[in-house]
């Protein structure tokens, strides 16, 4: 099976506001760089968007090297609270509605297709694709403001 490492970010002004998202995927030496927004969103979803769109893009099923810098995305998945949420009918710990259901009812069917191990870094550090995702992600957000 490949690995192929992704990277992702989220901008949004205001939450909710207008919103942007990027990917930057990496195999065998070749880059692949993705991104859009929206109008009105929240930061979260265009965390998520990015991570989506990324998975949504691997041609067969892949290791996925899954860096970024939303503790949302990053805990939601490794400490496996998106699954317990949708097996409490979309439910958190606190009985309180999760958010982004649409959204993470997709993610969680894509990583029935790949395995995804994710990685946290600091948003704003030393991480260069990090940093790129943030300024594409930027941009993006920048088309609707």
């Amino acid at each position: 099976m490949k690995t192929v490492t992704v990277y992702t970010d989220g901008a949004c002004s205001g939450n909710p506001g207008p919103g942007g998202w990027a990917a930057i995927l990496q195999y065998g030496g070749k880059e692949k760089v993705l991104s859009g927004g929206e109008e009105q969103t929240t930061n979260n979803r265009m965390e998520l968007s990015g991570v989506i769109a990324a998975l949504q893009a691997l041609k067969e099923p892949c290791e996925v090297e899954l860096y970024s810098d939303s503790k949302y995305v990053v805990d939601a998945l490794d400490k496996g609270w998106a699954v317990s949420w949708k097996k409490r009918g979309w439910r958190k710990a606190d009985n309180k509605p999760a958010l982004n259901v649409d959204l993470w009812e997709t993610l969680l069917k894509l990583t029935e297709t790949h395995t995804v191990r994710c990685h946290w870094v600091k948003g704003h550090e030393e991480n260069e694709f990090n940093n790129r995702c943030d300024a594409i992600a930027v941009a993006e957000r920048e088309k609707f403001i």
